[in-house]
């Protein structure tokens, strides 16, 4: 996880920074507001204190609460309910007085990128994968949009479920090759094997009825997302 951590929000023993990454986060630091806010949309939390040189630190909080979803532990010197409160308010999701117990910090980070990560997608049996709108179920090979029945070839219907199952993850063209058209090594190079998925994945976008669905990551391959 990359953390960003902005001002100084030590516990008895120092900057938490080294701890963390010790415990094999990416940490990048920010002594200042005008930092943070250049740095805060590449991170995938923030450990903010609200005690800054250059912005007031619930003013950030907010800004940065405005910019995006990224997850928010704030620090406050005064220990009063008050400042918990308004940083609460702020758009921190938790809020810890300083002097902490970095044990404390670890426990709270862990709650709160529970409560903030996206959910999985809902797989209703062994055989249904429910995405959004989306319902792929392998036992009746049907596939509905928002209801609507899709009518797709065997190979489509293949291609889709196995997308589904691997939601969230980028899917090569080499592994589809392999899991779909029974190519044994999945190394099937070449301008044939590549039109082969690409046909079929710009047919599923237009039976789909949003090309969102199937995203192309350059270079690596598709991606189900949520339309």
């Amino acid at each position: 996880m990359h953390v960003l951590v902005v001002g100084t929000p030590e516990d008895g023993s120092g900057s938490p920074a080294a701890r963390l990454e010790r415990l094999g986060h990416d940490v990048t630091c920010a002594a200042t507001g005008a930092e943070a806010l250049a740095l805060h949309q590449e991170a995938d939390l923030v450990l903010l204190d609200l005690d800054l040189p250059d912005i007031d630190g619930l003013e950030l909080c907010r800004r940065i609460r405005a910019g995006g979803p990224v997850p928010v532990i704030a620090f406050t010197d005064s220990g009063t309910e008050l400042d918990r409160v308004l940083g609460l308010w702020a758009g921190a999701d938790d809020c810890l007085d300083k002097p902490y117990e970095f044990r404390e910090l670890v426990a709270r980070i862990e709650a709160v990128t529970r409560r903030t990560r996206p959910r999985e997608p809902v797989r209703e049996s062994l055989t249904v994968v429910s995405i959004g709108r989306l319902r792929v179920d392998a036992e009746s090979r049907e596939v509905l949009v928002g209801g609507r029945l899709v009518e797709l070839t065997r190979k489509e219907f293949d291609l889709l479920y196995y997308l589904a199952q691997n939601s969230g993850k980028v899917v090569s063209r080499h592994q589809l090759m392999k899991e779909i058209w029974g190519d044994p090594r999945g190394e099937t190079i070449g301008a044939r094997a590549s039109r082969t998925v690409d046909t079929h994945v710009s047919s599923l976008r237009s039976k789909l009825g949003d090309s969102g669905w199937i995203r192309t990551v350059r270079g690596v391959g598709f991606r189900l997302g949520a339309g």
